[in-house]
């Protein structure tokens, strides 16, 4: 048994009827349609967002349908952002495999995207909440709002840490803070718990975001990109920035100025990468992430359920100490 294998025990039986639900609403008997949505199935994550639903729900007793709805309607949220994602940014790769542009096509993605998004929309109804789908429309317009500040820094001179975390802040911390909340909310917690829990989902989102740039400093085909990926993209991330703050060195920052710009070589790319771990930027990264840590941990004292608090722990952990 893995590691994670061992934080999803309090919760196994409902992340198989999850799978269950999720696989069914990513099925249709069209034969195109049904190809490109059996394409995204198999993309299969590691149900890191089901599983914080899942595990928050439980700690106030078992888990309700509305529940299971609400992480299916978060997961196909989260799953049509990542197939525009994939348009908008060019990608030709989704964790090791062909996004769905690069198979079927700019065209064909968005309108799929768009469709998954409706069927989202669709479970967050059958949880019966107009809270759920409350939050889940906001969910999806501060995604967006995201995506288009991501963009907007692109295009600015400058780069900063403020920027940077504005961005985490409206897309992966959002998302996780969403599934952490609505695991609360649909559990009948009080507005206290479920604050809490809109913490603790905010800063394991923070921890897995710096996590997950980090990565783009080390060539390893398991995250599924090269290396400077991200850079190649113009976006600066926590390491770089870091070095940048620290540095009147003119040639770093044209540098810099290059890759925000587009202008960069490949070669400049790899430069940056070298600038940024030489300079210490990949120990600062851990430090700010290992910060967030200490705030998330916090929270745990509000988690009675030994055993939903030690899965929750260890959940932590694994988003910090993940290697892909």
């Amino acid at each position: 048994m893995n590691k994670l294998d061992i934080l999803r025990q309090p919760v196994a039986a409902e992340l198989q009827q999850y799978q269950a639900l999720f696989a069914e609403a990513l099925t249709h008997d069209d034969d195109y349609l049904g190809q490109v949505l059996g394409h995204i199935r198999t993309r299969k994550g590691k149900m890191m967002r089901p599983l914080l639903t899942l595990l928050v729900a439980r700690e106030l007793g078992a888990i309700k349908p509305e529940t299971l709805r609400a992480a299916i309607t978060l997961e196909l949220l989260h799953t049509a952002s990542l197939v525009h994602d994939d348009v908008v940014d060019d990608s030709d790769e989704r964790r090791g495999q062909a996004s769905a542009n690069q198979i079927f096509g700019n065209e064909v993605a968005v309108l799929v995207g768009d469709y998954i998004l409706s069927l989202a929309l669709q479970q967050a109804a059958k949880t019966g909440s107009l809270e759920c789908v409350e939050i889940i429309a906001r969910l999806g317009a501060t995604l967006s709002e995201g995506e288009v500040f991501q963009l907007a820094n692109i295009r600015r001179e400058e780069a900063s840490e403020e920027a940077y975390f504005k961005v985490i802040e409206h897309k992966t911390a959002a998302l996780f803070m969403a599934c952490a909340e609505l695991g609360a909310r649909t559990a009948g917690a009080d507005e206290d718990f479920i604050q809490m829990a809109r913490d603790f989902g905010k800063y394991i989102g923070i921890c897995f975001q710096i996590r997950d740039d980090i990565f783009d400093y080390y060539d390893d085909p398991k995250i599924g990109k090269p290396t400077g990926n991200d850079m190649a993209e113009g976006k600066l991330t926590l390491p770089v920035l870091y070095v940048l703050r620290n540095t009147q060195d003119a040639e770093i920052l044209q540098l810099a100025a290059d890759i925000k710009a587009g202008k960069a070589s490949t070669e400049d790319i790899r430069r940056m990468v070298q600038i940024a771990i030489a300079g210490g930027g990949i120990e600062y990264a851990q430090t700010v992430m290992e910060e967030y840590r200490k705030r998330a941990e916090a929270c745990l004292a509000a988690f009675k359920n030994a055993e939903v608090s030690e899965a929750l722990k260890g959940y932590l952990n694994y988003v910090i100490g993940r290697d892909f």
